[in-house]
C-alpha cells in the first residue's frame, strides 16, 4: 500500500500582461514625444521666425527635466510608480494641448509658450523613470530574460519613435504644427489610461510601504544614497558625463540644426520626419539584433563603435551637402549604431543596481545625463545666428567626435565587460563603500 503524498504546489505561472502594458504605454508616450520633437521646433520657428528664440523654447523644455530628475527619484517609490506615470502623462498632455488652443484664441505670448514647455519638461522625467524601473520586476514576473526585456523595451521605444517622427513630419506639412501638438496631447492621455488600468494591483507599481514615512530628512537621505551610489563608481560616472555632453549635442541637432537645415535646404518638415524615422527604424533593427546575439560580443567595443557611428557623421554630412540622399544613407548607419547603446547601458544598470535603489539611482543618473541638454538648443540657436549653419554643424561634429573617443581610450570603460557584483535580487539596500560595485542608470538617446 503506497503512502499518499501531498501534491506539489504549482509553480507561479508567468504573467505577461503588466510587462506588455508598460511596453505599450511607453510606446504610445514615445510616439507622442516624437510628435513633439517635430512639432515644437517648427511651431517655434513659424511663430517667432528666430533660431535663437526656438533654441530658448528648447532650453525651457529641457531645464525642468533635469530639475525633476535630480529631485524625483525618492518620490517615485514613495508615491508609487503607477501613480507617478499616470499623473506625469496627464500633466504633460494638458500643457501641450494648451499651446495650440491659446494660439488659436490669440492669447499665446512667447513667455507663455516657454512656460508651458517648462511644465511639460518638469513632469516628463518622473513618468519615464517610473516606467523604466518597472521593467526588471515585470520581466521576472513574465518569465522573460532580463537582457531580452531590456532590448525589447528599447526596440519598442525605437519603433514608436520611428512611426511618430514619420507621422509628425507629414502632419506638420499637411495640417500644421499646432494640430500635431493636439495629437501629442492625446497620446499622453492614452498612455496614462493604459498604465492606470493595466498596472492596477501590481506590487512593484504600488507605493513603497515597508520603509519609514517620507519626511524631509528621509527624503534627503534617499536622495544622497542614490547619488552616492552613482558617483562612487568611475565607470558609471564616465558614462554619465559622456552621455551628458552627447545629449546636449543631440538636442542641438533635433531642436535647431535639423529643422533649420530642413527648412533652408531639404524642402520642409516632411523630410525631417523621414530622416528621423529612418534613423529610428534602423535603431529598432539594431536593438532587436542586439537582443538576439549581442551577448556574444564585447560590450565595450560594441558601445564605442555605436557611439562613433551615431554621433559626428550626421553633422558633417549636413554641413557639406544640401541634398537628401547622403543624409538618408548616413541616417541608416547612425541608426544602426544608436540601436545598441541603450540595451548595453540598460542591461548594465539592471545587473548592477539592487532593485530597492533603482528609482533613486535612475533619477540621479537621468539628472546627470540631462545636465547639459538644456544648453544644447539654447547655445546652438545663438551660435547659428552669429556663425552660420555650416560652421556650427562642423563645430558640433568635431566636439561630438572627440567626446565619443572616451570609451576607447580610458581604462575605466573596461568595466563594461566586468561581471556584475550586485545582484538584481538583492533584498537589502546598502550604503556604498568608498569603492562600491558598479552601478548606474541608462542614459537615454
Amino acid at each position: 500500500m503506497s503512502i499518499p503524498t501531498e501534491p506539489a504546489e504549482p509553480a507561479e505561472r508567468p504573467y505577461k500582461r503588466p510587462l506588455f502594458t508598460v511596453l505599450t504605454a511607453n510606446a504610445v508616450s514615445i510616439a507622442g514625444n516624437s510628435l513633439t520633437l517635430i512639432g515644437v521646433p517648427w511651431f517655434a520657428l513659424e511663430t517667432t521666425g528666430s533660431p535663437g528664440k526656438a533654441g530658448l523654447v528648447a532650453f525651457c523644455a529641457a531645464l525642468p527635466v533635469v530639475l525633476s530628475a535630480i529631485a524625483g527619484g525618492p518620490v517615485v517609490d514613495r508615491i508609487g510608480r503607477r501613480r507617478v506615470s499616470v499623473v506625469s502623462d496627464l500633466v504633460c498632455g494638458l500643457a501641450l494641448a494648451a499651446i495650440p488652443l491659446l494660439h488659436h484664441t490669440g492669447h499665446l505670448a512667447y513667455w507663455l509658450l516657454c512656460a508651458l514647455m517648462a511644465v511639460n519638461g518638469l513632469f516628463h522625467a518622473p513618468g519615464e523613470t517610473a516606467r523604466h524601473v518597472l521593467v526588471p520586476d515585470l520581466a521576472e514576473r513574465a518569465g522573460t530574460p532580463l537582457t531580452r526585456a531590456a532590448s525589447l523595451y528599447d526596440a519598442v521605444s525605437r519603433g514608436a519613435r520611428m512611426g511618430g517622427a514619420a507621422l509628425g513630419g507629414v502632419l506638420v506639412a499637411v495640417v500644421g504644427a499646432d494640430t500635431v501638438l493636439l495629437l501629442d496631447a492625446a497620446t499622453f492621455g492614452t498612455s496614462a489610461l493604459l498604465v492606470a488600468l493595466g498596472l492596477r494591483g501590481v506590487p512593484a507599481a504600488e507605493p513603497r510601504r515597508d520603509g519609514p514615512p517620507l519626511s524631509a530628512g528621509r527624503y534627503r537621505a534617499d536622495l544622497r544614497e542614490g547619488y552616492a551610489y552613482l558617483f562612487g563608481d568611475r565607470l558609471m560616472l564616465g558614462i554619465t558625463l559622456l552621455v551628458m555632453v552627447t545629449n546636449g549635442l543631440a538636442l542641438s541637432w533635433s531642436s535647431v540644426l535639423l529643422p533649420l537645415h530642413a527648412r533652408e535646404h531639404l524642402g520642409g518638415p516632411a523630410v525631417q520626419g523621414l530622416l528621423v524615422s529612418v534613423f529610428a527604424g534602423c535603431a529598432l533593427a539594431a536593438a532587436l539584433l542586439y537582443g538576439a546575439v549581442g551577448h556574444r560580443f564585447p560590450r565595450r567595443w560594441v558601445f564605442t563603435a555605436g557611439f562613433l557611428v551615431t554621433g559626428a557623421p550626421m553633422f558633417v554630412v549636413a554641413a557639406v551637402t544640401e541634398t537628401v540622399a547622403p543624409l538618408l544613407v548616413t541616417a541608416v548607419a547612425a541608426g544602426l549604431g544608436a540601436g545598441v547603446l541603450n540595451p548595453v547601458l540598460t542591461t548594465v544598470m539592471y545587473e548592477r543596481v539592487p532593485k530597492e535603489l533603482r528609482s533613486r539611482v535612475a533619477g540621479a543618473g537621468t539628472a546627470g545625463v540631462l545636465m547639459a541638454t538644456p544648453l544644447g538648443g539654447l547655445v546652438t540657436g545663438l551660435v547659428v545666428e552669429r556663425a552660420g549653419l555650416t560652421a556650427t554643424l562642423l563645430g558640433v561634429a568635431a566636439l561630438y567626435f572627440l567626446v565619443t573617443l572616451a570609451p576607447a581610450v580610458l581604462p575605466a570603460w573596461r568595466g563594461l565587460e566586468a561581471a556584475p557584483a550586485a545582484s538584481v535580487s538583492s533584498s537589502e539596500p546598502s550604503t556604498p563603500d568608498p569603492a562600491p560595485e558598479p552601478a548606474g542608470t541608462p542614459p537615454r538617446r
